[in-house]
């Protein structure tokens, strides 16, 4: 455990260190910040909630985990989800200006732990496939989206009408649905499994692409 412990702060220490990670975090704070007070209307609401927060957040992590995961193995850098903690002000906002649920703020704060692990896990088996970071990336944002619009109506009507067995398949992969629910404080055992299963299935194959990378 310590060598674990001292290898995972050498990484950590390694990777911020260099000003990728402070573009990243910068450029993550400044477009949460920009969708929640302006798209998603914070202040207009008149809710003591973060609802605005969660919204948009899996839609930034599509944009920016992808970026990061590109270049995870071609350059050994790893990054987690340390930016997220930063978005804490948030937190502290919403309880002066009202009485939320914290206990549905800290469950909505889990679900974005969980979709950025899918897409982070997602994004590094893309990394292992491709030495290539452009291609890596575009595989990972386009990966990522399909499991993100999965239960977006226009595309469930659409394959309603012409696929409806794949119809009923997207629903039950859907990200954004699941998400969703821990946003309202729903902690179910099956949206923990799901997570739990994506995560594992892309780790699984990621480790499988770098053996097989290895062996060539």
């Amino acid at each position: 455990m310590t060598k674990t412990l001292v290898i995972a702060s050498r990484e950590l220490h390694a990777y911020f260190a260099t000003p990728v990670a402070t573009v990243f975090i910068v450029i993550f704070l400044v477009l949460q910040g920009a969708l929640t007070f302006n798209l998603g209307q914070f202040f207009d609401r008149g809710q003591a909630d973060l609802n605005a927060f969660f919204t948009f957040i899996p839609w930034v992590f599509l944009l920016l985990i992808p970026a990061i995961t590109m270049r995870l193995w071609a350059e050994e850098r790893r990054l987690g989800t340390i930016a997220l903690l930063l978005t804490f002000p948030f937190v502290i906002a919403v309880n002066i200006l009202g009485s939320p649920d914290n206990g549905v703020i800290a469950s909505g704060y889990l679900g974005c732990l969980l979709v950025a692990g899918a897409f982070l896990s997602v994004g590094a088996a893309m990394s292992a496939v491709t030495r290539n970071q452009v291609i890596a990336f575009v595989l990972a944002v386009a990966i990522c989206f399909v499991f993100a619009v999965a239960s977006n109506p226009i595309v469930n009507d659409f394959l309603a009408h012409n696929l409806p067995a794949l119809a009923e398949f997207t629903r039950r992969i859907a990200v954004i649905d699941r998400f969703t629910d821990f946003t309202r404080g729903i902690i179910a055992l099956r949206d923990v499994i799901y997570f739990a299963t994506f995560i594992g299935f892309f780790l699984f194959l990621n480790t499988v692409l770098v053996d097989q990378r290895k062996a060539d």
